[in-house]
């Protein structure tokens, strides 16, 4: 599926204006650079100013995804990164966007909104969002470089977003959220189910946090797939990468609800340049990988990713992804693992609701004030809905 046309001139997209004032009076000359291509960006620039922030923003993982098409204008996702100038090409900031033309892969769950739009003859796409293919985690969508204001970006992605039919700014922070309503845009709210260490020694005394009867639940699902080896890979090698993707491509394939968005030229060129961001977690039945976990490390979070398995075995899925998980977080001391969206079993096993934000700007505002309107009446529903949760947490001082 090839999105709409937004950007697909070779030669980058400048326009130039004046940025906030400053306490001096002096206001000066900022330029915003639109490219159509992520993979010939300056690796090294782009990655300055990312940071400490999310691994899955680093350049590696954002050409990757598209040099081998899995997000790409053939598949629906046109590559527009944004880059904030001054005059004299030093690079301020950025914005991973992409121009859509559909709503898969993004884990907001529009696709009501793009109906409502339909039945009221309205256009919704193309769309411009602001985000990372195929991977709902949280953390700074809008990159600055320290010291730097971020509002002449925020205020050039709206700006934008009037040549498509709006702008979505998906799992952002709190901050970023209220900046951007700030500007016009409202907030949508969710909740993901994230693990948090509280200062733990070792496993044992994790367990030590749950109530009685989940604590007995939690060991008895670890006693019943103890039989079982546990491999920890990092920097996999293309053997090691042919059973992360199998395991992928496996659960992918198996539910109807599944879509294959990734290749194995898609993980392979991510153990060539981002290989330091992996780790695997595999379970071995006598030698043999039966089961794994692709996940991603970076300072003190741990994120859960991609499982998948060659047998059906009991427990094997909350083993590799939770428990081995939290073992790890616990032995490294990572402040937190946060394993993706969904999944209420998640909760069952110490992981909590934490809320997660995006934040969207439609072009038309009869459609922006009606989904407005009923994201208001949303947000409240999703924030009883986690402190519920919370309330009733299987932890003991929660």
């Amino acid at each position: 599926m090839r999105t709409a046309d937004f950007h697909t001139d070779p030669t980058p997209r400048t326009t130039s204006f004046s940025a906030p004032g400053s306490r001096t009076g002096y206001a000066p000359t900022v330029r915003i650079v639109v490219h159509d291509s992520y993979a010939r960006l300056d690796a090294a620039r782009w990655d300055e100013l990312v940071g400490d922030a999310s691994p899955f923003l680093e350049h590696a993982f954002l050409a990757a995804l598209e040099t081998t098409g899995c997000a790409s204008p053939e598949t629906g996702w046109g590559p527009q990164p944004v880059i904030l100038e001054d005059d004299e090409g030093n690079w301020l900031g950025a914005a991973p966007a992409w121009v859509k033309g559909h709503s898969m892969g993004e884990f907001v769950y529009d696709h009501a909104w793009a109906d409502f739009a339909a039945r009221n003859g309205l256009d919704y796409y193309p769309k411009l969002i602001v985000g990372v293919p195929f991977t709902p985690v949280t953390g700074p969508r809008i990159l600055l470089k320290e010291g730097v204001d971020g509002e002449p970006l925020r205020r050039a992605l709206l700006a934008l977003s009037e040549q498509t039919h709006g702008l979505h700014v998906l799992f952002d922070t709190e901050a970023e959220s209220r900046q951007f309503a700030a500007e016009g845009a409202f907030t949508r709210l969710q909740y993901q189910f994230h693990w948090k260490n509280e200062g733990y020694q070792n496993f044992d005394e994790w367990l030590g946090a749950f109530r009685s009867k989940y604590r007995k639940n939690l060991r008895r699902e670890r006693k019943a797939v103890a039989h079982l080896d546990y491999e920890i890979v990092e920097k996999p090698d293309s053997a090691q990468l042919d059973d992360l993707y199998d395991f992928y491509r496996m659960t992918v394939d198996h539910h109807f609800w599944g879509r294959r968005y990734l290749s194995r030229e898609f993980f392979e060129e991510l153990g060539a340049n981002w290989g330091h961001r992996i780790l695997g977690i595999v379970a071995r039945d006598g030698g043999r990988a039966i089961a794994g976990a692709f996940c991603a490390i970076k300072g003190d979070r741990l994120y859960g990713r991609y499982w998948g398995a060659r047998e059906e075995v009991e427990f094997l899925h909350f083993e590799v992804c939770y428990h081995q998980t939290v073992e790890i977080a616990i032995e490294r001391g990572l402040g937190w693992v946060e394993p993706g969206h969904g999944g209420g079993h998640k909760y069952r096993r110490g992981f909590l609701p934490v809320l997660t934000y995006s934040n969207h700007h439609l072009t038309h505002p009869g459609l922006h004030d009606a989904l407005r309107r009923h994201t208001t009446l949303e947000c409240k529903q999703v924030r009883n809905q986690a402190s519920a949760l919370r309330a009733k947490s299987p932890l003991k001082d929660c």
